[in-house]
């Protein structure tokens, strides 16, 4: 699925329950899913990893719609297909 096509579909299926809950909320709900992904990392569980980065990527969205911020465009801006440091593919800066 295109980036695109996920944030769509967030707001397809939660925009009015997210615009409701406004930016402070939908952000607190992306926090924690990134504190559940954190302990799925630290306790090795693969299927639950993949299950919490599903999260953390669905609640970003979802804060993106309620903000008016095309993720797409927004990560094309910035990173297009190169570093935006030192605008080389693979980066070369020093850290």
């Amino acid at each position: 699925m295109e980036l695109k096509n996920a944030q769509q579909l967030m707001l397809k299926l939660y925009g009015e329950r997210d615009r409701r809950r406004g930016v402070e909320g939908t952000f607190m709900w992306l926090v924690e899913e990134i504190g559940e992904l954190s302990e799925a990392i630290r306790n090795k569980d693969a299927s639950n990893i993949r299950e919490e980065f599903a999260d953390v990527l669905a609640w970003l969205l979802s804060l993106a719609n309620v903000l008016d911020v095309d993720l797409s465009d927004s990560f094309k801006e910035k990173y297009g297909a190169v570093c935006p440091r030192c605008k080389k593919a693979p980066c070369i800066c020093d850290k």
